[in-house]
């Protein structure tokens, strides 16, 4: 059974690595914001023995707005060293988990004129940073690995809004024995002097940054192909039949989504990573599990859950996003159902329903305990676990009424209008509705105001 990452993220995963990426600059609405951040080109050197890393990253930013003056960027607690635009240095001031950087007219002679300009202005700015992580970065020694977790601001300055999508060229320098997987494409592998290599990624399809990442160690590695796209299974102390045990129904679960959603992969390859610890974790065109959670798969070929979950989020939560984290239950209550669904055609009906009785059940001890809320949230700034039950649980069994009152064919047809119509946007619940409603020819105001907003 899939194990709830929200409840292990309440003992695990310290609550501010998850508010980070969750109470800063979240719109309200989808006006156009003052500017946007259209390509992040990284380089980053984390340091295994020390826990520390450097790094630079140039922003490709585009001015909506005639009179910006400052951009703010979350850095989670990175220190940063200074900000650069064309050679010449800018003025910046650190305030909590974010960096104010002010932008100075190209001609200062020109007067700031209030609303939108004319013409979007890109604007290149070049951050040089620091830091420790104690989040967002996992370093560790023993096991000769260090991957990426919520939130990408841990470890590079970027917007952490789930509305804010990007490209990424990610170049990150690592001992020369290592092997590792990011978000993208490998471009290259350039080796270097005292026994370190650079590796280059490209992620040309704009994502939200929180599903930047990589994971980088002393992993051995499998290969597989699913149609058009490329496997890698990564791990230590593992086989290659090991890891395919693991990791080897990944080719049938891309078949599935891709029939559900309507929308290919999106994507030439899919690395999945056996790291120390996580409770998993989804990245544009990666994902990482536990070692622990591999060893118990090798025991249990059924307990394929959480790998389901975070390949679904390759499109609902990665390419289909919710808007604002408020509407969380977008991603995690899709990739929550989702991989029921897939159990479901693999394991059988009864499979599927014991999943949904518990859920169920986890909700109605939320709701016993008089904290259940609706989905869509009035403030997502500090969850508690119930919380997330509401999110993950509460939203999965939601889609499990909306398809029994539909029906099946009904159902999976409102899911493709969803994800095709949608696919690299992000949305609201209303965009839901809408797109069950034409498939469906049915209002389905009096259901969504039950479930959803009440």
């Amino acid at each position: 059974m899939l194990r709830n990452r929200a409840q292990i993220l309440a003992g695990w995963l310290p609550l501010v690595v998850w508010a980070v990426a969750v109470h800063a600059q979240t719109p309200a609405a989808r006006d156009e914001p003052p500017f946007s951040v259209t390509h992040y080109d990284v380089q980053l050197e984390p340091r295994l023995e020390s826990r520390t890393m450097t790094g630079a990253v140039t922003l490709s930013v585009v001015v909506h707005r005639d009179d910006l003056e400052t951009i703010a960027l979350n850095r989670g607690r990175l220190e940063i060293d200074g900000v650069q635009e064309n050679g010449r240095a800018r003025a910046f001031v650190v305030d909590g988990n974010l960096v104010r950087i002010t932008l100075p007219r190209e001609r200062p002679d020109e007067k700031r004129r209030a609303g939108p300009v004319h013409r979007p202005e890109t604007r290149t700015l070049t951050v040089t940073y620091h830091g420790a992580p104690s989040s967002g970065l996992v370093f560790n020694e023993e096991r000769e690995q260090i991957y990426t977790v919520f939130s990408t601001s841990q470890w590079m300055p970027a917007l952490d809004e789930p509305s804010a999508r990007a490209t990424l060229r990610l170049r990150l320098t690592m001992p020369r024995a290592w092997t590792a997987a990011a978000s993208g494409r490998e471009v290259s592998r350039r080796e270097l002097p005292a026994n370190t290599v650079v590796m280059e990624w490209e992620q040309q399809r704009p994502v939200p940054t929180y599903t930047f990442g990589f994971a980088a160690g002393a992993f051995t590695e499998a290969t597989d192909r699913a149609a058009g796209t490329a496997l890698r299974y990564l791990g230590r102390d593992f086989t290659e039949s090991e890891m395919r045990r693991v990791f080897g129904e990944s080719a049938q679960m891309i078949r599935f989504f891709e029939q559900r959603s309507g929308v290919p992969f999106p994507g030439d390859t899919y690395a999945q990573a056996l790291v120390a610890r996580t409770v998993g974790q989804e990245m544009a065109g990666l994902s990482i599990v536990s070692e622990d959670y591999g060893r118990a798969v090798i025991a249990d070929p059924s307990a394929i859950g959480l790998i389901a979950h975070e390949l679904a989020h390759q499109w609902w939560g990665n390419m289909v996003t919710c808007h604002a984290w408020t509407e969380f239950w977008l991603n995690e209550g899709f990739a929550t159902y989702m991989a029921a669904a897939y159990r479901e055609q693999r394991f059988g009906r009864d499979t599927y329903l014991n999943e949904i009785a518990s859920m169920k059940a986890r909700f109605e001890q939320v709701r016993a305990r008089g904290n259940d809320r609706p989905l869509v949230f009035p403030n997502w700034d500090r969850p508690t676990a119930d919380d997330r039950t509401i999110v993950y649980q509460k939203g999965a069994y939601v889609l499990h009424e909306l398809r029994e009152l539909l029906g099946d064919t009904t159902f999976w047809a409102g899911i493709r209008r969803h994800t095709t119509e949608h696919f690299g946007r992000s949305v609201t619940t209303e965009d839901f509705r809408a797109a069950m409603e034409q498939a469906s020819g049915t209002d389905l105001g009096a259901f969504f105001d039950r479930w959803v907003y009440k």
